[in-house]
């Protein structure tokens, strides 16, 4: 041991790095939303869809629309993000107007495809892609009790 105090300082950073790694870190998203206290939430889809939903919405849509209604928790990080309308399909708004959530497509090993895009806040309007923002279909959704949003 040559110098103590570089060991000792060395050590020092190490523990500093590993420890601001740690705490910086964002943890990893859950792969489906916690429960939410609601036996809606788990039951099968078909007894989840509200009758007034498109029929060319999935099944796993009617999930999605009733954790945006409620505000959370997402199954996505990326759920709730600002959504560009880069390719302008959608009609021109101010940037942050759109918000995107991931619709689970059931065997898929990543977010998949499809999506709701929502605009406004409350929510005004709402958009279904199925091929990753190529095509969207507009639809209306009821309100979901003891909440505001439409």
């Amino acid at each position: 041991m040559r110098n103590p105090r570089l060991l000792l300082t060395a050590a020092a950073l190490l523990v500093v790095g590993l420890l601001t790694n740690h705490y910086l870190q964002k943890p990893p998203a859950p792969r489906f939303a916690p429960d939410l206290g609601t036996a809606a939430v788990h039951a099968p889809a078909e007894a989840t869809r509200p009758a007034a939903l498109p029929a060319f919405l999935p099944a796993e849509a009617a999930r999605t629309i009733v954790l945006i209604q409620r505000g959370g928790p997402f199954p996505h990080r990326q759920d709730g993000t600002v959504f560009g309308n880069r390719e302008q399909r959608l009609p021109q708004r101010p940037r942050g107007y759109y918000r995107e959530y991931t619709v689970p497509t059931p065997g898929a090993s990543n977010r998949g495809a499809r999506r709701i895009i929502t605009g406004g806040k409350p929510v005004e309007t709402w958009y279904y892609t199925a091929d990753h923002y190529q095509t969207f279909r507009s639809f209306s959704v009821p309100a979901l009790e003891g909440t505001d949003e439409p």
